[in-house]
């Protein structure tokens, strides 16, 4: 972190004060990323993967990027609004009985993703696909039924 002196003038000082807020906010928020990406999955290193989001009036099209990952080892959780992706990859390669194995560096690989979507998602409609490393959701927006007000 760096420091960088603000010279505090009693009419500019309130500009001084937001600029200084500002950094605050922009190391707080990197911090907070990279700490939580590391929580969660500790053993393996956890990346957030690439991903695009597209609305239509009747659903949502998601496009992940999962290089390196089958599709049995992939997990789409649905709960109302909220999405989960998670996804791990092991690469296990034994060493010949010849070899011996100087560096490994490609053991293991966790993505892991969550965002919330503005109206909830209907789990039994929706469909996912796998293909040449690209996830695809199409989750349909659940309509809810038009209610009347019975008026007293």
């Amino acid at each position: 972190m760096f420091v960088m002196p603000l010279a505090h003038r009693q009419n500019h000082n309130g500009h001084a004060r937001d600029l200084s807020r500002a950094f605050d906010r922009l190391f707080d928020d990197t911090v907070e990323r990279v700490f939580q990406a590391s929580a969660s999955a500790p053993e393996a290193a956890s990346r957030m993967p690439a991903l695009d989001l597209r609305e239509t009036a009747q659903h949502y099209s998601v496009q992940v990027d999962l290089p390196g990952i089958a599709k049995e080892d992939v997990k789409v959780t649905i709960d109302g609004k909220r999405i989960a992706i998670e996804a791990a990859a092991r690469s296990e390669t034994p060493a010949a009985e010849c070899e011996r194995q100087l560096v490994r560096e490609r053991s293991a690989s966790a993505f892991a993703r969550r965002f919330t979507l503005p109206i909830e998602v209907d789990e039994a409609a929706s469909q996912a696909k796998m293909e040449n490393g690209v996830l695809s959701l199409t989750l349909v927006k659940k309509v809810k039924p038009a209610s009347q007000l019975a008026i007293a």
